[in-house]
């Protein structure tokens, strides 16, 4: 089968949003200065950027969803975008998932409080009944869907499992995984690395499964670990590509050993209304620019372009461009690069 399109599967939820002048202290009152409602999670983000190149792409949803309110809103949401949704499944005994935002207003730092919901219900068994066309199978976020994190007797975790499943579909597949505090990043994501093709984190995730430090206690980047840790996760077993994107820009190695590192483009932090789905929106560029096939530097810079627009809006896909818009970004200012 000719395989064209990406299917991205895994959380889906409504974010809650609130505008905050700065996290308090545990205790301490804050005001909330905005409140903004929309869709969130990796699946949804993901495609929903995608979505917003308005290309001809095929795009495909799967997933687990309440048969409540918040679930409705999921469907329709899927629909408006155009978006194939035959593989999200409803469960009537389960709540649509839920995160509240705390956004702080300059920088856009947020902290998130999530109702796991029926996201935890998605298992290995629905993710491999999923029928689509789509080249890319876009899997997120590990450590946030119960089922898939749980362990496995043969390959670790059942994430991995499934991952090798569907390569034996056909698909080149893609993880993220959310950002947590704890040690389940190497028990879970390390056994899935030799199923991944695409790996795309950000560099506090990275170092997570690697063991490493990305940044010096002073919170500067340091770039050679933050090469250290793509080589490492590929030598582990990323098929295709490792990529890494933090606030400065986007490191990639692919398993070749061509590298490539791209700064961002300076933002001011009052500018930043919000940084929710700024990862999303850099993994939708790097996806988008994987299977349209761009040079390793180009997709970084068309990653980082996307990542940025989505810093001026409260919600995770607010700021999300057209190809258009991006593509005019890009030549503006990347065209020295």
């Amino acid at each position: 089968m000719d395989r064209r399109g990406i299917i991205s599967a895994g959380t889906w939820l409504v974010d809650n949003v609130k505008i905050i002048e700065q996290y308090p202290a545990r205790g301490n009152l804050t005001t909330i200065s905005r409140v903004e409602k929309g869709l969130g999670g990796c699946s949804h983000n993901v495609l929903a950027d995608l979505a917003g190149l308005g290309t001809d792409l095929p795009l495909y949803a799967g997933g687990c969803i309440g048969r409540d309110a918040l679930g409705d809103y999921v469907q329709r949401e899927i629909a408006r975008l155009g978006i194939d949704g035959h593989n999200m499944l409803v469960l009537p005994d389960a709540a649509t998932s839920y995160t509240d935002v705390m956004s702080e207003r300059d920088g856009g730092i947020r902290t998130f409080f999530h109702f796991r919901g029926a996201n935890a219900r998605l298992g290995a068994e629905q993710v491999l009944q999923m029928e689509t066309q789509a080249r890319i199978f876009h899997l997120g976020y590990l450590l946030l869907l119960d089922e898939l994190d749980s362990p496995d007797p043969e390959y670790g975790v059942v994430a991995a499992r499934v991952l090798k499943g569907l390569q034996r579909q056909g698909y080149e597949t893609s993880v993220d995984v959310v950002s947590e505090e704890g040690d389940r990043f190497r028990r879970v994501v390390e056994p899935c690395l030799p199923y991944i093709d695409y790996l795309i984190v950000n560099e506090i995730e990275a170092g997570a499964v690697c063991g490493l430090q990305l940044r010096d206690p002073e919170g500067v980047l340091l770039h050679d670990r933050m090469e250290e840790a793509a080589e490492t996760l590929v030598q582990r077993g990323v098929g295709r590509l490792c990529a890494i994107h933090c606030p400065e820009g986007g490191y990639a190695r692919t398993r070749d050993g061509e590298s490539s590192w791209c700064s961002s483009v300076p933002v001011a932090a009052k500018q930043i209304i919000s940084s929710v789905g700024a990862g999303d929106a850099f993994c939708a560029g790097m996806l988008y620019a994987q299977h349209e096939g761009m040079p390793l530097h180009d997709a970084l810079c068309f990653a980082n372009a996307s990542a940025r627009f989505n810093l001026f809006s409260a919600t995770s896909t607010g700021g999300a461009p057209t190809l258009g818009q991006l593509t005019e970004f890009i030549h503006s200012n990347y065209k020295d690069q």
